[in-house]
């Protein structure tokens, strides 16, 4: 079956990490982790359209990276083994909102959201663990993009609770520099005995993020940032990126506090979900084409 007639548009959200904590390091030198997933409706959108060409494209080239590292092509080529059609390939259209390096997982969303299309374009009808199984191979945290929905991590960030939580509106901050997660994590004077806490704990009392004080100091152009924003609130980092973020109570006073950010950060206001928008669009997209995917 071609269904290169019925393309299909996916949002890919961002995520934040409401706290992370860091509660040892492996012998392979992972470490164990314990944070919240909260979901957003920022998001990236990919278009995918099949082609009988068995070819993977994804337009537009990203200057600073090769196509054979993106984790979209990585992504569909995990798929290919599962395809009920070994001459289909795929055309990949990526309109790009959030930022690499950022801590808002926006490559890793990505990859997910390409295992979500692929599986259902491709009809490799396989369940959703076994997706996060594959997506686990690109990254820690493509698994929580995969279940769609925010949840409470540990392990590497795959061992997952899926949670409710409240959708506040978010004022993220890019300062204009990356943050390498290598240099992050390698660094000496990272915490990695925080102790655990359960669930209970988590969803009523939060965290801190492990990983700031480190960043901030390997990172100027962030702990500048961090400063001008702690002044308007409870200013927090997500993952190991470069993002901050401050929570509101209404998108009015997120948007105002926007307006007042200097021209050199890249700002964007967001709320908070529990269910992936990419889950809703691509239920969306089954139902208005179940007929052609029954034949």
């Amino acid at each position: 079956m071609d269904y290169s007639v019925t393309p299909m548009k996916l949002p890919s959200p961002a995520k934040l990490n409401l706290f992370l904590h860091i509660t040892g390091q492996r012998s392979d030198g992972y470490h164990d982790l314990q944070t919240l997933f909260q979901l957003t409706d920022l998001c990236d959108t990919l278009s995918f359209s099949t082609n009988q060409q068995n070819r993977i494209t994804i337009t537009p080239e990203i200057a600073s990276l090769a196509t054979t590292d993106n984790l979209i092509f990585k992504a569909a080529n995990l798929l290919l083994p599962y395809r009920q059609n070994d001459s289909h390939g795929v055309d990949i259209v990526l309109e790009k909102q959030l930022p690499m390096g950022g801590g808002i997982g926006g490559g890793s969303s990505n990859a997910a959201t390409t295992l979500l299309a692929l599986n259902t374009l491709w009809q490799c009808d396989l369940p959703l663990s076994k997706l996060a199984e594959i997506g686990l191979n690109l990254g820690a945290d493509v698994p929580v993009f995969v279940m769609g929905k925010s949840a409470f991590a540990e392990g590497v960030g795959e061992q997952l609770q899926p949670v409710e939580l409240d959708t506040p509106y978010f004022l993220i901050l890019k300062p204009n520099c990356h943050v390498s997660t290598g240099q992050i994590f390698t660094d000496k004077h990272l915490t990695r005995d925080t102790p655990p806490i359960k669930i209970s704990h988590a969803l009523s009392l939060g965290g801190r993020n492990d990983c700031l004080d480190v960043v901030l100091k390997h990172n100027p152009d962030v702990n500048e940032a961090y400063l001008w924003l702690k002044n308007h609130g409870d200013a927090k980092l997500t993952g190991t990126g470069a993002c901050l973020f401050l929570t509101f109570d209404n998108q009015q006073d997120a948007e105002r506090l926007r307006a007042s950010t200097p021209d050199k950060w890249q700002t964007w206001v967001c709320q908070g979900c529990n269910l992936s928008p990419t889950h809703i669009a691509l239920n969306q997209w089954i139902e208005k084409n179940k007929g052609l995917l029954a034949h």
